[in-house]
């Protein structure tokens, strides 16, 4: 692989090696079996079922998240970041994952200076957004965006035009790449539309990915661009089964292009099941300091946390669908508040909880993973910074996720992925099955 600075040439080279290796992948071993599908599994939202290939992320259930095999702890250490011993840059992620090979700085130097280059917004976008009351939720305003954006489409102008298959992923790869640059200037005006009087903050040309974005919502103390890095990087990929994530995947296998999927992927995202959960922690976490006061004990915090799963309702930030063990991304933002905010009270409540909170769930005998999540500790880090706004904070995901699933879209279309289409029965037909299988 040459060290070549630019991406796009570095792709050009991985793709012919790769898609022979699906080949041969198909041929070779098509057939061979990959466990059983069971009627729990049809009813109970195809969980467990492995059915999608996704190149740029594999989820373990007791390691967490590995991007290109990298855990979080080794991407902290060997990606470039923007000052020496900080946080990675989230555009060496994306080179990562785009690659499967950790960039150096020059590399991630050139690929900031292109996504700048590609940063700007046309006037419709804004018109569009504008178009709807300041009070919508900032994920509607914010995927109106996105679906604005769409009109510059790359792949669907050549798609138009009568483009060969095997060149695909290159408009592809046009449009994820703009997409990307363009998101967090469209996710910092919906921000400052509806919570700053519609004062924007253009970009400064001398910040990175994710220094921009923090000086673009309005915030320019280096810490809170330090965390805006670390956020957006261990936002971007969560493998490819996750709603959002999948559905962006569907929704290109129509050969949609990388807008239109991407806006399908954040309407997904919208839902309190998954991305909204960031809002509900923080919510939830001031409901318990304004019930018992920040100098809560732990036997209070037991006290409302039982409450709380009493009233039928869960702890949110707690638990996960497929991980079994503390989640990575939970334990690197815990030691960054260790490093940068250790006295902050909402971190110590935090830090309460994951003392208080598992030994409850474990003692209720029916959560698998009773162990914090993601989102449990990222909302207390931005409001320490004065990102207080709860509702917002689904946005900041859906800038980072679009990372890993426009670096998946591009391989989509580079491997030649076909239109995904699984087979759907009645209870009828299962329970007929099943009779007769007995």
């Amino acid at each position: 692989m040459s060290s070549n600075p630019d991406l796009h040439s570095q792709l050009k080279e991985l793709i012919p090696e790769q898609q022979e290796r699906l080949k041969k992948l198909k041929s070779e071993h098509g057939k061979v079996q990959l466990g059983n599908i069971t009627v729990d599994m049809v009813l109970g939202g195809m969980r467990g079922m492995t059915g999608l290939l996704w190149e740029t992320s594999l989820l373990d259930a007791e390691e967490g998240i590995r991007f290109r095999n990298l855990s979080i702890p080794e991407c902290q250490k060997k990606l470039p970041a923007a000052k020496p011993g900080g946080e990675p840059l989230p555009e060496g992620l994306l080179w990562l994952l785009l690659t499967g090979k950790v960039p150096n700085k020059e590399q991630v130097d050139a690929l900031s200076k292109e996504l700048r280059s590609r940063a700007t917004v046309p006037d419709h976008v804004y018109k569009a957004i504008d178009a709807l009351p300041v009070s919508a939720h900032p994920m509607t305003q914010f995927a109106m965006g996105v679906m604005a954006l769409q009109v510059q489409s790359e792949f669907q102008k050549a798609y138009e035009k009568g483009i060969h298959k095997s060149k695909y992923w290159e408009p592809t790869y046009e449009d994820s790449l703009s997409l990307i640059a363009q998101l967090p200037i469209v996710a910092a005006y919906v921000y400052r539309r509806i919570y700053k009087n519609g004062q924007v903050i253009p970009k400064d040309d001398s910040l990175d990915y994710g220094g921009n974005f923090a000086h673009m919502l309005g915030f320019d103390s280096p810490d809170m661009q330090e965390l805006m890095r670390l956020y957006v990087t261990i936002h971007t990929d969560h493998e490819g089964g996750n709603v959002s994530a999948h559905t962006g995947h569907l929704v290109a296998s129509a050969l949609s292009d990388p807008y239109l999927s991407f806006a399908a992927a954040l309407n997904g995202l919208a839902g309190p099941l998954h991305g909204l959960a960031n809002q509900e922690v923080l919510l939830w976490i001031k409901s318990v300091v304004e019930e018992c006061g920040e100098n809560i004990t732990t036997d209070q915090l037991k006290d409302y946390v039982w409450k709380t799963l009493n009233s039928g309702k869960v702890v949110p930030g707690f638990g996960h669908g497929v991980l079994r063990n503390t989640d990575p991304r939970y334990l690197c933002q815990r030691e960054f508040a260790l490093k940068h905010l250790p006295d902050d009270p909402l971190f110590q409540l935090v830090s309460k909880l994951f003392e208080v909170v598992p030994p409850i769930l474990t003692e209720l005998g029916k959560v698998k993973n009773p162990w914090p999540n993601v989102d449990a500790h990222s909302g207390v880090l931005l409001n320490h910074y004065g990102l207080t706004e709860a509702r917002y904070y689904t946005v900041l995901f859906g800038v980072s996720r679009s990372i890993g699933i426009c670096s998946q879209l591009i391989w989509d279309r580079a491997l030649g992925l076909p239109l995904e289409r699984p087979k759907s029965v009645t209870m009828e037909w299962l329970e007929n099955y099943c009779k007769k299988s007995a």
